[in-house]
């Protein structure tokens, strides 16, 4: 049996803000390191064989906070990025609704491929699956951990298990620095065991951006 464990990064001051971040590569806040702090001995004791992050930095520092403790190598994947959000990144999310009245209606209903230069969710997901899937593979039958963000999260699981968009919007939102626990084997494939698992210290973001 092979466990995946899928973790959000810590918090960030545009997290805090609620200023869409997108791909744009912004550091975790005081707040963000101590969640990853906290977080990091809770995940050690899942006897980890293997980590892997994000090479944005908000979530390649969170996942050395878990390599500071079990002492093993981060390696980094570039498709393990957060969603492009196009012409929203930097922007708040109130200057986003204003600007893209549209494209940010579409965006709330769910519209999969909303415009103003997003990533669709389609591609998101098959991208962040892929990375799943070949971080899985590095230790078939161990436990691997994945340092990602919000909304990848979301669709990278949504990929591998199988659910649509509808469902995966039915699926609550992962909290800074909680994580969501995949199992494999031969019989039933990829089945979720848990989710939004972790420490509360702040209220979290609704929305993964």
């Amino acid at each position: 049996m092979t466990r995946l464990i899928v973790w959000r990064h810590g918090n960030t001051d545009w997290n805090a803000a609620s200023r869409v971040q997108g791909q744009t590569d912004v550091p975790l806040n005081a707040l963000g390191r101590e969640q990853a702090r906290t977080a990091a001995p809770l995940l050690a004791a899942l006897r980890p064989d293997a980590i892997v992050a994000s090479d944005l930095s908000r979530a390649a520092d969170t996942a050395a906070a878990l390599a500071e403790v079990t002492g093993l190598p981060v390696r980094t994947d570039a498709r393990l990025r957060e969603r492009h959000f196009g012409q929203w990144q930097g922007l708040l999310l109130t200057d986003a609704a204003a600007r893209f009245p549209e494209e940010h209606a579409r965006w709330r209903a769910g519209d999969p491929d909303p415009g103003a230069g997003i990533e669709s969710l389609d591609d998101l997901g098959k991208r962040v699956g892929a990375a799943f899937a070949d971080a899985a593979d590095l230790v078939p039958g161990g436990t691997i951990v994945v340092a990602t963000h919000g909304g990848s999260a979301r669709q990278g699981v949504g990929n591998l298990i199988g659910w649509d968009h509808a469902v995966l919007r039915a699926i609550g939102s992962l909290a800074n620095c909680h994580w969501t626990e995949l199992r494999h084997n031969d019989a039933r494939g990829w089945h979720l065991r848990a989710h939004n698992v972790g420490l509360i210290t702040r209220p979290a973001l609704a929305e993964p951006v």
